[in-house]
């Protein structure tokens, strides 16, 4: 997909709304599409991460690691949403693992080239940083809840 694809793509997220047209080709120039088939694994708990991904059509089940036991899905992401924010800060990690349920179509945006340009333009990246916080307490308060109801709640 071309980097005007990719921005007709990307507008029609509300992840991406109010962004200026100049900060969406920022965007665009890192990215690209991905396909993948049901049950691929797109990253593993703990492993480098390297990219942000953007559910397009799909769904991917974010998965942790649970001691002698296999994977505990902790939550399914659909179309318009975002996967994957271990990239953003160091040591770079994932802190889940994510696999498609079905067969699944991402647009994947290059790390290093998304904290370069971040870095280049400050209101883009604290804009883009705004909306990943908001993720990343979406996902800790299911991982929350899905911990409590697996291994009951204390009180």
């Amino acid at each position: 997909m071309d980097i005007d694809g990719l921005m007709t793509t990307l507008g029609e997220q509300s992840f991406f709304e109010e962004l200026q047209p100049e900060q969406m080709v920022v965007l665009a120039s890192t990215a690209e599409e991905v396909e993948y088939g049901g049950g691929i694994e797109i990253f593993d708990e703990g492993g480098h991460a390297d990219a942000a991904y953007l559910i397009v059509e799909g769904a991917v089940a974010l998965e942790l690691h649970v001691a002698h036991r296999a994977h505990h899905i902790v939550q399914t992401l659909h179309e318009g949403e975002v996967l994957g924010w271990g990239w953003l800060f160091p040591p770079h990690r994932w802190s889940f693992s994510a696999r498609t349920l079905e067969p699944t179509r991402v647009v994947r945006f290059d790390a290093a080239q998304l904290r370069a340009a971040w870095e280049a333009d400050y209101e883009l990246g604290y804009e883009m940083v705004k909306r990943f916080a908001q993720v990343m307490t979406s996902r800790l308060a299911a991982t929350r809840l899905q911990l409590v109801d697996f291994y009951g709640n204390a009180h």
